[in-house]
């Protein structure tokens, strides 16, 4: 069994490096919450979420409670899911009221649709039993004075958790709150499937970044279906980064594919991230800078 985490690719900010030991601590529970979900049976789908809903607790994170501040001061949030053995999928995006947008994203799993958007997608989140919360309580702080700053336009901040688990199943789970000063409205990669967020037999994938770029490169699924020609997943993962780049974009993802093998690659500055292996335990690079 095998979980990887990310929280965002791109710069770390001077309050982020001062509070290294508080990301580390974070990063370190959400791998915690995937590998116990694991241990008690549970599989890949709970152990991905697991993983996303304690990042979106963290208030570090861009996803969630803390989520980057759209130009108007708002949040608006999006999030993914996506089962591996039959490639069920559900995504949210512009959720303002749902909690942990990803429980909306999973609350889609059955269903016949695979995205909604906005006040619809809370609705649906409500309606099956996802905890809502007033659009303020979202707010931090620290989103308002890096958006009234603007320290964070070159910062493209996401969670997202990778999962094989003990039947062979893989999972991704993707979260985030956009980009700061972003248009109402605008919609990145982490809720299209296939962009931002992939899984099937053969491998999952979750993607940080420009989100624009990796749309545009279809990036998610470009690295699954080199994997499925027998490209190495490292290769894979490098190729896809470079057409990101050809995109004119930069980033970074984790990927796990049927063996248990790991890619966590980046072209950004730097990107948090860790990996839990049933015989291995715990790795953390909360500081990964290049």
């Amino acid at each position: 069994m095998v979980v990887v985490i990310h929280a965002g690719a791109g710069s770390l900010s001077d309050d982020l490096r001062e509070r290294e030991v508080e990301c580390r601590v974070a990063l370190e529970a959400a791998l915690a919450s995937a590998a116990t979900a694991l241990r008690d049976g549970a599989d890949a789908v709970a152990a991905t979420r697991c993983a996303v809903v304690e990042m979106e607790s963290f208030p570090l994170f861009n996803a969630g409670y803390g989520a980057a501040l759209c130009s108007d001061g708002t949040v608006e949030m999006s999030a993914a899911l996506m089962r591996g053995p039959d490639q069920g999928a559900g995504a949210v995006a512009a959720v303002t009221r749902t909690r942990h947008p990803i429980l909306a994203a999973e609350a889609l799993l059955e269903a016949e649709q695979v995205l909604l958007i906005g006040e619809r997608a809370d609705a649906y989140a409500a309606a099956h039993g996802a905890e809502q919360w007033e659009p303020s309580r979202f707010v931090t702080e620290r989103q308002l004075r890096r958006l009234h700053e603007h320290l964070a336009l070159h910062e493209h901040g996401t969670v997202g958790a990778v999962c094989l688990d003990s039947t062979g199943a893989l999972a991704a789970a993707t979260s985030t709150g956009g980009r700061t000063g972003q248009p109402p409205g605008r919609v990145g990669d982490t809720p299209l499937i296939g962009a931002g967020t992939w899984a099937d037999a053969h491998v999952a994938v979750s993607c940080t970044g420009e989100g624009e770029a990796f749309i545009r490169a279809g990036a998610a699924r470009l690295l699954a279906a080199l994997v499925e020609r027998g490209v190495d997943l490292g290769a894979a993962a490098d190729t896809v980064l470079e057409e990101v780049a050809r995109c004119g974009g930069r980033g970074g993802l984790i990927a796990v594919n049927a063996r248990g093998e790991v890619a966590m690659p980046f072209s950004t500055p730097a990107m948090q991230r860790g990996v839990w292996r049933e015989r291995g335990g715990v790795v953390v690079e909360e500081r990964s800078e290049r």
